[in-house]
């Protein structure tokens, strides 16, 4: 991973789009070089396509939940793209005053933004354009009552001009805009779609508009996260991670010291400065990472596409770890003991969100542990997407018992064995495990 990602790829890739019957105008692949996928009942756009560029790998899709992935990722293209804008609109005005209005807080203090509510509209528009909003259910964090309060009025206004603004973009990633822009309602129901609380039978998308929102206010590493299970089982999942940088190394750097130096040492339009999208079919053995669409480019799959996978380090005294930045949802306390027992000897890479899953996936990291403090639950929206991608990368995602995360329960990860682990491999995964067993009764939670 050491040098730039853009001058590593050659194959090429062709494009085709029949018409879908109804209103659905997205443009997807219809055929890819090299597998055997055909899209069927994809919808047709008239934006113009770039010329395909060479690429050395490309992902090789089965049919079955093909279409689904691609749309998937396009989503979550779009939706990155909403984030960098409003999170440059709230890192300018830090200090301003003008900020209350991009963000507030929700009823347990956690902060909610413009963005989160934005996202939530765009990858809902997004799917029911390219799959039929009869064939969408969407599990996702934001509760709809909250936008449509009283006293959330200029938050709600600050919201449709957003999803607007980013619906105008709408064709870059393959797909027509609106005949006209959405109104109050128009947002609000979208929004409303998302609605679903999961469980056992059928098939809906779990969405975590933006995962560590505290991260993106900051100025630092978030995620958005979207994945689609089937019968209580994940099928495939994507993360997009905006701020990752492509030298790993800067992971661990403090928020202002890397915008500083980006400033410093501004990228070119085609340059893989920061920023990628990873994502996986549950079954295919392979997770992909491509970066994200630069502005005024359009958006031809697979954009890139390069595969990743796990690190091969299993010496603990060699790993990273990972863990979360926030106290409040995980004892720093007791995943440091037990970094100790087990032989971890580099200090945790704290860091935001999802990232997290992203970077064992990607290689830059070999452990993520998390042991949240007694009553606070796992939802499955923080959870889905990243184990996917780190299992189809070659990784391992359990509880601390080393059994598998159970998404078939509703919105929450229940009879969760104390908290979770997920390795780049076997034995690392193994030795954490062993240490849990022997630590627990003197840790406290």
């Amino acid at each position: 991973m050491g040098k730039g990602y853009d001058d590593v790829f050659t194959v090429t890739k062709t494009n085709h789009a029949v018409k879908h019957p109804g209103s659905c105008s997205c443009n997807l692949s219809k055929q890819y070089i090299g597998s055997v996928s055909k899209i069927d009942q994809i919808c047709s756009s008239p934006v113009m396509e770039e010329e395909p560029k060479r690429l050395d790998v490309l992902p090789e899709l089965s049919e079955e939940y093909s279409k689904e992935l691609e749309v998937a990722v396009r989503a979550v293209q779009m939706a990155c793209s909403l984030c960098q804008r409003v999170q440059d609109t709230i890192i300018s005005n830090t200090g301003s005053g003008t900020n209350h209005r991009q963000v507030q807080s929700k009823d347990d203090n956690s902060p909610v933004t413009v963005a989160d509510w934005s996202v939530q509209a765009i990858v809902s528009w997004m799917l029911s354009e390219c799959l039929g909003s009869q064939n969408v259910s969407i599990v996702a964090e934001e509760d709809v009552q909250n936008l449509s309060k009283v006293n959330a009025s200029e938050l709600l206004e600050d919201v449709v001009e957003t999803v607007n603004q980013c619906l105008a973009e709408a064709p870059r990633f393959g797909v027509q805009k609106p005949k006209s822009a959405l109104s109050t309602s128009d947002v609000l129901e979208i929004i409303g779609r998302c609605n679903s609380t999961g469980g056992p039978t059928g098939r809906f998308w779990v969405l975590d508009p933006v995962d560590g929102t505290l991260g993106f206010v900051r100025g630092d590493q978030y995620a958005v996260a979207l994945a689609l299970v089937e019968d209580g089982e994940v099928k495939l999942g994507v993360i997009g991670c905006p701020n990752y940088p492509m030298r790993k190394e800067w992971l661990s750097y403090h928020h202002r010291y890397h915008r500083i130096i980006s400033k410093l040492t501004p990228p070119t339009a085609e340059t893989w400065n920061k920023g990628c999208v990873l994502y996986a079919k549950t079954g295919s053995g392979k997770a992909w990472m491509q970066p994200l669409l630069h502005a005024n480019k359009m958006f031809v799959w697979p954009n890139q596409a390069k595969q990743v996978s796990v690190s091969s380090i299993d010496n603990p005294a060699l790993a990273t770890f990972c863990e979360p930045v926030e106290k409040a949802n995980s004892s720093h306390s007791f995943t440091a003991g037990l970094a100790h027992s087990v032989g971890l000897r580099k200090q945790p890479l704290r860091v935001y969100s999802m990232v997290k899953y992203a970077a064992i996936a990607r290689g830059d990291a070999e452990v993520f542990m998390k042991f949240a403090r007694a009553g606070y639950k796992e939802k499955i929206w923080d959870h889905a997407a990243g184990v996917t991608i780190i299992q189809e990368a070659g990784g391992m995602v359990t509880d601390a018992g080393g059994v598998p995360l159970d998404f078939s329960k509703g919105l929450y990860l229940e009879g969760l064995d104390r908290g979770i682990v997920a390795c780049s491999g076997a034995t690392l995964h193994a030795k954490i495990i062993d240490a849990v067993d022997a630590s627990w009764g003197s840790s406290g939670l």
